[in-house]
């Protein structure tokens, strides 16, 4: 499987909007189809690059269940809140330690994320941190394409 760089991201303060959802009742797409078409609206943006963020309740990796429900944003980094668009939000995903999984292929498979949850995790020195996961999605990624890449961040702490 997929090695992890071990960095500190930054703060990163973001505009897009969210949904509630689970992994059963999964709504991706349709954030995205909302998000993506109003993005051109965002001015501040800081660059190219989306990022699909998951803010996960407390608990939520200590009783896993795929129809617990967790906030899922389709956002952009800005380098300032400026005038937020209609139907956006804003918020922060505050500096901290990160695992950040490269991953190149079709719409990263499941099986990596609970490669990186039962077997990366457990043996890596960290545990998740209750901080915001998200993917870093930019020009090489590409729906339903064997040559996409984005990169997968996971809040870290070491143990």
């Amino acid at each position: 499987m997929i090695e992890p760089e071990i960095l500190i991201i930054p703060e990163k303060i973001m505009l897009g909007m969210s949904l509630e959802m689970s992994l059963i009742n999964n709504k991706t797409g349709e954030l995205f189809r909302s998000f993506m078409p109003k993005r051109k609206e965002i001015t501040t943006a800081k660059d190219a690059f989306t990022l699909d963020i998951r803010v996960y309740p407390q608990d939520y990796y200590h009783d896993f269940n795929p129809s617990k429900t967790f906030e899922k944003w389709a956002a952009v980094e800005v380098t300032s809140y400026g005038e937020i668009p209609s139907g956006m939000r804003s918020m922060v995903i505050p500096e901290g330690l990160y695992a950040k999984f490269h991953y190149k292929g079709i719409s990263p498979n499941p099986s990596l994320f609970q490669w990186i949850f039962t077997q990366w995790v457990p043996h890596s020195g960290y545990r998740i941190d209750h901080r915001p996961h998200f993917d870093i999605l930019g020009p090489q990624t590409k729906l339903n394409d064997p040559n996409s890449e984005e990169d997968i961040c996971i809040p870290i702490i070491p143990i």
